[in-house]
């Protein structure tokens, strides 16, 4: 074992060079070696990059891109390959490293700096006042956690929050143990990225998840990919789409920023991509405003509508007849509107002129199987939901849900995320769910809905919540308002973080402090004398088992799923009739209570084990069927709406860097953005800097405002020339999560806006 140097790298110099036209590559693969040589050394590297997301192998711990039923032997992306190297380091933050370091040091540091220490190898506390975190036994870790939460006026005091790398059977025995204790307080990521997909879905089709599978990819003969950058955040996606692009498939670009990855791409597993010209994906790029989508799907389906009115039979009636409820009232509101209001609209919010949106409207009208793939760019608006609606409006015009190469597809980020909602982390679960869960274990669940993400925070805040216990992620870093969820956090009694490394948020504590170590994804997991793995369900709702190969750094590092039943008999105690030690000692038996309740998942042990795993049911997809409140898929009216920006000011969107995966941060460079060595950049569009009398190069503060009046300041940002949309600016988060406000939030979904931050530029105040 080794550890990192302890010297923070500048992040406040970059420098700038001009962002790249095409994704992957040779660049890409180099990159992948280099930082795999550098964390966990050739021999273990080679271990786990053989092993990821093979069917016997491992699940990659970045995004939930689902694998292809014939696999690469290198089935994994830079950004996989970065995630995996990482995980599987040899670096180690032990006893020495905590008594070298005290809190206010870890305070100070970077995200990347903290990342690049190592995985965490002991139980650590910090007792009330303590400068440092102190080692500290596994008894003596869930002794603290029992007496805090035996303390509570009430269990709703207590937070359970959870993030999209736990496995199914940690979160299954997670929110087990969180009912038992008798709280629904069960926030998790999803709430701060797709909670608005599963809102608008959840309405409209029934169900909250995606209805295509990978071959409705490869059968599409048009993808929409709005609101997305695969080449960054899915990089895995582009091979599908290059697929579908070689079957017929025409793609179009809705996004703010052009990007690389959508631009051409260069197949690492091909000669073509290596050393050929590559693939060009983007068949039309519409370069939305921030915030336009709206208004861009309802132009398409007026357009729709129009064409069929005369005559045009742009519509699948047939579907509309049999399997929707609410048309009528949906082509009246669209139809009745004037002419040129209705597009003056458009085009002040999508910054779009007709001619371009008549364009892809032709695209649409040539196309019989249309798929409509987005992510954050999509979810993270006041008007998300609205526009999510907008977009099930636009496919069921045509009939493109529940037919082979169609349907809606948002693209999950964190690996198991949509698996974590599967197995019940969710503060407002439905209750069949509850019912199943008292049946099965012979007790009846709190009925009370819980506590989200920003509700959390707000009851944090108030001192509502007491205690706050995260299984995995990086809270204070990921969530919105930083300096509100740092002061929030520090006034609980207790905060608990489940960790593999360290992150900003080991360094924002409340009066009593604990991190404990988690074995990862890439981890050998030995219980009860044999080897344990887990399951995952990725974007597409297929399920598969995921085995650790690498030798823990540690005794001490122990799995979820120990983890939670280890604590749950603690706290309990030994009277509790849940078999918790069974649980822990095999993962078997927690699955086959997970198949007992959870439906899709009978004879779980059994297909799980399949080579590549299986596929739950979706109503909407295998049958056409849409279990909403009207039994049928509904059309929505949605009038037009765009976030409002003042004169002299931008809206700003909160984006990844190339060299990071949601708050980790793996380096300093956005390779294809051109970003080198830094992260304390705007990217501006040449005119937009004109007009606001700004020069590139300069460095700027950037103030974000909102009806409460208050100033949330980033101090210390370079201004970059950008080919943005007009009156549009992005940054990195989470260096940018302070502009966003705790209390703007999507309408429905309540997620934070954080692609929606007006912001205004003063005079650099340095670091």
């Amino acid at each position: 074992m080794s550890n990192a140097p302890i010297d923070d790298p500048r992040q406040d110099a970059p420098s700038v060079t001009a962002p790249k036209e095409s994704a992957v590559g040779i660049p890409a693969v180099a990159g992948s070696m280099r930082v795999t040589g550098a964390q966990s050394g050739a021999r273990r590297g080679l271990l786990t990059l053989t092993a990821v997301n093979q069917k016997q192998g491992f699940d990659c711990p970045g995004c939930a891109w689902p694998e292809p039923g014939h696999r690469h032997p290198a089935e994994f992306c830079e950004n996989g390959a970065k995630a995996v190297a990482e995980e599987a380091t040899r670096r180690a933050v032990g006893p020495e490293f905590f008594a070298a370091h005290p809190i206010a040091d870890l305070a100070e540091r970077s995200g990347y700096w903290l990342g690049q220490q190592g995985r965490i190898t002991v139980p650590a506390y910090a007792a009330p006042g303590a400068a440092h975190y102190t080692p500290v036994s596994w008894d003596e870790a869930f002794d603290i956690i029992a007496e805090q939460l035996g303390a509570l006026d009430s269990p709703d005091e207590a937070l359970f929050y959870t993030s999209g790398r736990t496995g199914n059977e940690a979160a299954f025995a997670y929110q087990l143990f969180a009912r038992r204790f008798g709280t629904n307080n069960l926030p998790d990521c999803s709430n701060m990225c797709h909670e608005s997909s599963g809102s608008a879905l959840g309405e409209t089709l029934g169900v909250g998840k995606g209805s295509v599978l990978l071959d409705d990819i490869y059968q599409a003969d048009l993808i929409i990919v709005a609101g997305q950058n695969p080449g960054t955040n899915h990089p895995r996606m582009l091979t599908a789409l290059e697929k579908a692009k070689r079957a017929g498939a025409r793609i179009i670009t809705v996004n703010p920023l052009p990007e690389a990855g959508m631009q051409r791409f260069r197949n690492p597993q091909t000669a073509r991509g290596l050393i050929g010209a590559g693939t060009m994906l983007t068949d039309l790029f519409l370069q939305v405003r921030v915030g336009g989508d709206l208004a861009l799907f309802s132009a398409l389906n007026r357009i729709l509508l129009q064409v069929d009115e005369a005559g045009g039979d742009a519509l699948d009636h047939d579907f509309i007849a049999e399997h929707t409820h609410g048309f009528d009232a949906y082509a009246k509101s669209l139809l009745d509107q004037d002419e040129e209001a209705f597009w003056s609209a458009v085009r002040r919010a999508t910054g779009l002129p007709r001619e371009q949106i008549e364009e892809a409207a032709a695209m649409v009208l040539a196309s019989q199987r249309i798929v409509v793939c987005w992510a954050m760019g999509l979810t993270q608006h006041r008007h998300s939901v609205p526009t999510i609606r907008e977009v099930v409006d636009f496919l069921l015009l045509r009939g493109n849900v529940g037919r082979p190469g169609a349907g809606v597809c948002p693209v999950r980020g964190h690996s198991n995320v949509q698996g974590d909602r599967t197995m019940g982390i969710w503060e407002r679960p439905p209750a069949a769910f509850l019912d199943a869960l008292r049946d099965e274990f012979g007790f009846e669940p709190p009925r009370e809905h819980g506590l989200d993400t920003v509700d959390s925070i707000r009851a944090m805040r108030d001192g509502r919540a007491k205690v706050f216990f995260a299984m995995g992620g990086n809270f204070v870093s990921a969530s919105p308002d930083t300096e509100a969820t740092e002061a929030a956090m520090r006034r609980c009694r207790l905060t608990v973080q489940v960790s593999t490394k360290l992150n900003r948020s080991h360094a924002v504590t409340g009066e009593h402090a604990l991190i404990l170590p988690a074995l990862g994804r890439t981890d050998r997991d030995v219980q009860g004398g044999a080897e344990q793995f887990v399951s995952v369900e990725d974007s597409m709702g297929q399920v598969h088992a995921s085995r650790g190969r690498v030798e823990p750094l540690s005794d001490q590092m122990r799995s979820e799923v120990a983890i939670v039943c280890g604590l749950a008999r603690r706290v309990l105690g030994p009277d509790d009739p849940v078999p918790w030690e069974e649980f822990a000692a095999d993962y078997d038996r927690l699955r086959d209570r997970i198949a007992r309740v959870v439906p899709g998942f009978e004879d779980y042990n059994e297909k799980v084990r399949r080579p590549g795993g299986f596929t739950l049911p979706h109503a909407p997809r295998d049958s056409r069927t849409f279990p909403t409140s009207t039994g049928r898929a509904n059309f929505t009216v949605n009038p037009i709406t765009a976030p409002e920006v003042p004169e002299g000011r931008l809206l700003l969107q909160t984006l990844r860097s190339h060299d990071q995966f949601n708050t980790t941060i793996y380096g300093l460079n956005d390779r294809y953005r051109g970003i080198h060595n830094g992260r304390r950049v705007v990217l501006v569009n040449p005119d937009d800097i004109a007009e606001l009398g700004l020069t590139a190069g300069e460095y700027v503060d950037l103030v974000s405002e909102w009806t409460d009046g208050v100033d949330r300041r980033a101090p210390h940002f370079l201004v970059v020339e950008y080919p943005t949309a007009r009156g549009c600016a992005a940054a990195y988060y989470p260096e940018t999560n302070v502009l966003v406000p705790l209390d703007s939030t999507a309408e429905v979904s309540n997620t934070p806006t954080s692609k929606s931050v007006v912001v205004r530029f003063e005079e650099d105040s340095g670091l």
